[in-house]
């Protein structure tokens, strides 16, 4: 009830509001034009008393007293004989406001608004958040200030943080959940990639240091090992970047996801494309390679999503293809088309789901590329 009341208060206050200018703009001119008129007949009283104080002569004073008399008859002679009538187009404006306005407000709220809905305060929504990120992310920050030392937490907290952009967050994070839980390839390339995302995209001494120390865990790790390639581009030698570039390509399956991105850089440092799979489900075979040589941007492109859409197709058909699911979620990706990008996620998690090594790397390749995983599970 008390609801009610207030929403009819501020109903009744706003159709004051709106009408008020309605309501008083006869009245506002009529007072503009008895003070017009009341100056002026002021101006005649001083005249007089100028003349009688021979301040100035008397054919000043006609010529004043003419001229104030014609202004004075002018703004008589713009008042009205009777009390004029609110304007049509006003009565309209009264009645909207006063019926429509409300009634087209309520109901709006009632058939896209919850009234029956209870009140939910913060406590109650960090207690089910969801897929609202930014309550999940004020749990595990409540969480961890109570429990500052609960590595698990910080090792949730970082990749969300990285995820909303917030980098800085993200580093504090990481080199938590190192220092609680030790260090791991994921956890270091992590923290690399906050040091690199803070430096716009630099990789420093500090990140390579990092990457270098994830090497040691896992000599393998594609990502460090392209990082670090990354930093000799950046350094200015060609050479070595082209070498590491090449090696990763060299030792990486010729499905890898990664491989399109490691060509462009072996060409930027003046090498050779690596060789593509034609075998490979969703690969260009050697007359589409020929072909995109010669096609406009826009052709190309095309073609592209062609390529992608019957990988798509041929994933629907056959499900059990993990490197399927890993090129097509990168491929959705790199067209920048987040939403079938988070649509083939959910799809190759049905088929491999997160319990799992390969469950757990879908997910892992959605965070680096930045897609929502929320209900990708569900």
């Amino acid at each position: 009830m008390l609801f009610w009341i207030l929403v009819a208060a501020l109903t009744a206050a706003l159709a004051v509001i709106l009408l008020y200018p309605l309501l008083r703009g006869a009245k506002a001119a009529e007072n503009i034009r008895a003070g017009e008129a009341a100056v002026y007949r002021d101006q005649l009283r001083e005249l007089d008393r100028d003349l009688d104080g021979g301040l100035i002569t008397p054919e000043e004073a006609d010529y004043a007293r003419a001229e104030i008399g014609r202004r004075l008859i002018a703004v008589s002679a713009d008042e009205p004989a009777e009390t004029p009538k609110p304007a049509r187009h006003h009565r309209f404006t009264e009645a909207f406001v006063l019926l429509v306005l409300p009634v087209l407000g309520l109901c709006l709220y009632l058939t896209t608004g919850r009234p029956d809905l209870p009140s939910q305060p913060l406590e109650a929504r960090l207690e089910n958040p969801g897929n609202d990120v930014a309550v999940l992310i004020a749990k595990a920050e409540r969480h961890l200030a109570e429990k500052p030392d609960d590595g698990k937490g910080w090792d949730v907290l970082a990749p969300i943080y990285f995820r909303t952009m917030r980098v800085n967050d993200a580093q504090v994070a990481y080199r938590n959940a190192i220092r609680l839980l030790g260090p791991s390839p994921v956890r270091l390339d992590g923290l690399a990639e906050t040091l690199m995302a803070v430096s716009d995209g630099v990789v420093t001494d500090e990140a390579r240091q990092v990457l270098e120390q994830s090497l040691t865990l896992e000599p393998n790790n594609p990502r460090a090992r392209f990082y670090i390639a990354l930093s000799m581009e950046q350094a200015g030698r060609p050479n070595e970047a082209r070498q590491a570039f090449e090696t990763l390509a060299k030792q990486s399956p010729a499905d890898a996801p990664w491989l399109p991105l490691v060509n462009e850089h072996i060409a930027m440092n003046g090498g050779a494309k690596a060789r593509v799979d034609p075998a490979a489900p969703g690969n260009p075979t050697q007359q589409d390679v020929a072909a995109a040589e010669t096609m406009s941007a826009g052709d190309r492109q095309q073609m592209i999503r062609g390529m992608v859409e019957s990988l798509d197709a041929k994933l629907s058909e056959e499900p059990n293809n993990f490197e399927g699911w890993v090129r097509l979620v990168r491929s959705y990706a790199v067209l920048n088309d987040k939403d079938r990008a988070a649509g083939a996620l959910k799809r190759g998690l049905a088929a491999f789901p997160p319990p799992g090594e390969q469950g757990r790397q879908l997910l892992a390749l959605a965070r680096e590329l930045g897609i929502a995983t929320e209900g990708a599970t569900q």
